[in-house]
């Protein structure tokens, strides 16, 4: 029988499904020189956040097939060396959904009746009720922000509260969302809510996502609850608005460095609730998260597919080699169309030409669904669940096969549909193995897809390349490299511009204000 490692406390479900299919030890506490020691031996490991499966740890692991995670977040587990050496890693991305959406809920209510205030008022021995006057939910609007898994379930539960329910996630169409759930932009989201809820993830484009700007656009005695992720909200920005009164409270679980500064005035402020990161931390959520795991390293070890593995599939050793250079491309052409359209992506269309064509399409379409849905959705995208959480938010896959084209030996094209447009981008591999993208939004280029990317449309006039070159050079801001493609002189042109580093917001507004520019939009590859 194979044989499987827990080295981290798990719920004894978990373990007596192990106990089915494998030789299951339980060691924990375990420091990385005495897990190198004993890895060798099993064929499974099974974690919560308190190991570190590292770079050592798996070049250890001479048997080990899979890694699980019982629970969410992977970051305490080296993927990409799995990934390298074969590794299947899994994690349970819908075994917290309830817990975390119910601590939502009761963080929402503590926070408009004063709970926690009241309570440490009466374990005083005072008796203060006019002191404690709440607030109705009841006819109140809400805002989430990302309406993901956990997002559509506090929805759905403050909805029964009688709450009006507004949402933003720009990777969700009306269907997927649901009845009683209005979709609306950002700025609209943030500016009609009377309590707003955050369920996206932390990436580069949501941290400190809501700023003095943003506080400055709501309403007067907003409240807001984060049982996301620390760091999307600038704590600096909170302190702000609720000593201003612009914000009536928040309730926070979550901080961008966990145990946090205790030194932070956001715990001295009296309308501010914080709890200890309790979002999944529920004895069924526990529960849940182990079967989950168990299940799924049972299911490996069987033969069958793990169901939420955050590395790339299982695939054959000669359909490996041959798809694998054109992976990387084809989440970054998605990346690029993404980035370049407004909206919500409703449709995605991948044409594979040319000897393309004859490969096997699973894991370059499931490629392209990862780059397009990645920058915005709160769970790990990969080559095995996109498809799943594709259709989940209403995405339509439609794919084509070209074998008699000859413009290049193969060719990748994406084309990605919004309520507001639609756009399409075409690379290929030169010599192989080096990506370029020779086509976008129909003008012709040539250029290597890496690092930060500006994308401007603009009229084709003299000096246009010049103002923008002119206006980065004041900022500071270096140009790695430059591509325009047009179709005829003073028409409509497109220019890509490589640079060194993100360019701030600021930066970005004087570029579309420049004479002859009509957007500009910053993509990360």
């Amino acid at each position: 029988m194979p044989k499987v490692l827990v080295s981290d406390k798990l719920a004894q479900e978990g373990i007596d499904i192990l106990k089915q299919a494998a030789d299951v030890d339980v060691n924990t506490g375990l420091s990385e020189d005495e897990l190198c020691g004993i890895i060798g031996d099993y064929d499974a490991l099974v974690v919560r956040s308190g190991t570190q499966v590292t770079a050592k740890v798996l070049q250890a692991a001479k048997k080990l097939q899979i890694v699980g995670r019982a629970g969410v977040g992977v970051d305490n587990v080296d993927v990409p060396v799995a990934t390298e050496r074969g590794v299947i890693v899994v994690n349970s991305p819908g075994g917290n959904t309830i817990a975390a959406a119910e601590h939502t809920v009761a963080m929402l209510l503590a926070l408009s009746r004063n709970i926690p205030q009241a309570y440490v008022s009466m374990r005083a021995k005072e008796w203060n009720r006019s002191k404690f006057t709440g607030n109705e939910v009841y006819k109140k609007t809400l805002g989430v922000l990302g309406l993901g898994k956990i997002g559509q379930e506090v929805a759905k539960r403050c909805r029964s509260f009688g709450m009006k329910v507004i949402a933003y996630d720009p990777f969700i169409t009306e269907d997927a969302a649901g009845g009683g759930i209005e979709l609306v932009d950002f700025q609209d989201c943030i500016k009609r809510s009377d309590y707003l809820t955050l369920h996206l993830p932390k990436n580069k484009d949501t941290l400190g996502l809501i700023g003095d700007k943003e506080f400055e656009a709501m309403k007067d005695g907003v409240r807001i609850v984060n049982v996301a992720r620390g760091g999307i909200i600038d704590d600096n920005a909170l302190i702000s608005a609720v000593k201003s009164g612009k914000c009536a409270g928040a309730a926070i679980d979550v901080f961008e460095k966990e145990p946090p500064d205790f030194s932070n005035e956001i715990f001295d402020l009296p309308n501010v609730i914080t709890t200890p990161h309790l979002g999944a931390s529920t004895e069924e959520a526990q529960t849940n998260v182990a079967v989950d795991v168990a299940e799924q390293i049972v299911d490996v070890f069987q033969g069958r597919s793990a169901r939420s593995a955050v590395n790339m599939p299982a695939l054959s050793p000669e359909v490996l080699a041959a798809v694998q250079p054109y992976l990387p491309l084809a989440q970054r052409i998605a990346a690029l169309a993404v980035g370049m359209m407004d909206g919500r992506c409703s449709k995605v269309e991948v044409k594979l030409l040319g000897e393309l064509a004859n490969m096997d399409s699973g894991p370059i379409t499931r490629a392209v669904l990862a780059g397009v849905l990645s920058p915005m959705v709160a769970e790990t995208v990969n080559l095995v669940n996109a498809p799943v959480i594709a259709k989940s938010r209403g995405i339509e896959l439609v794919e084509s096969r070209h074998a008699d084209f000859y413009d290049y030996a193969s060719l990748l094209s994406v084309a990605v549909t919004t309520e507001k447009g639609s756009t399409q981008i075409s690379g290929t591999l030169f010599e192989g193995r080096e990506m370029r993208i020779v086509q976008m939004a129909g003008f012709p280029m040539d250029f290597v897809p890496e690092g930060v990317v500006l994308i401007s449309e603009h009229s084709d006039e003299p000096g246009v390349i010049g103002s923008v070159g002119t206006l980065l050079g004041n900022e500071g801001i270096n140009i790695a490299g430059m591509h325009v493609g047009r179709k005829s002189p003073r028409q409509r042109a497109v220019m890509i511009l490589s640079v060194d580093a993100d360019v701030p917001e600021e930066v970005m507004s004087k570029l579309v204000e420049l004479p002859a520019i009509n957007t500009v939009k910053q993509v990360h590859l």
